[in-house]
């Protein structure tokens, strides 16, 4: 049990939060999923990414507006898609390779016209020819959905399950303009 810890903890990632832009002023590292940062620091400006994928919330408890960082650095919170400077809980999430499969549909509870698809799509429309998403089944991989084509706008991360309706996945509305595989590009 032990060595199954310690290798838990030797394949976590680590992201650095930081108050000010550019990786300047106050700093907090974090290796694990964390569902309160507040305690740490009261603004977040600029971010690094030192391993895996993080999702990292507006709100505590995992709530609010979601953004999907990858490895990087990210020096203002506009280069992460951020809306202001509030950054409440974190998942790390490590990158995974292999299958990618979900399953989109036009109406809630998996009904109306259904979509299979294995790979990124930069514009909903001109693949599925509808715009709004109200339900979806992710049998393989991570995902990000975006709320504007060319993977803009808000951000929902998507793990293997059953979304039957937008709200599942933390979205205000049915539209989806593009999404791509969560890996390591």
């Amino acid at each position: 049990m032990l060595d199954q810890l310690l290798i838990c903890e030797l394949k976590m990632g680590k992201i650095i939060f930081y108050e000010d832009r550019n990786f300047q002023g106050r700093h907090y590292e974090c290796s694990s999923d964390c569902a309160d940062l507040s305690p740490y620091f009261s603004r977040c400006n600029s971010i690094r990414v030192e391993d895996d994928w993080w999702v990292v919330y507006e709100r505590p408890n995992y709530m609010g507006y979601q953004y999907v960082l990858r490895r990087g650095e990210y020096p203002d919170y506009q280069r992460w898609m951020g809306f202001n400077d509030s950054i409440g809980s974190c998942r790390s999430y490590p990158y995974v390779s292999g299958n990618y499969r979900m399953r989109i549909y036009e109406r809630p509870d998996f009904g109306g016209q259904m979509m299979e698809f294995m790979d990124d799509c930069p514009s909903i429309y001109d693949c599925f020819c509808y715009r709004d998403i109200h339900s979806c089944q992710v049998m393989d991989g991570y995902w990000i959905f975006y709320e504007h084509p060319n993977y803009r706008g808000r951000q929902y991360f998507m793990r293997p399950g059953e979304y039957r309706r937008y709200s599942d996945w933390g979205g205000y509305s049915s539209t989806i303009g593009s999404f791509r595989r969560m890996r390591d590009f």
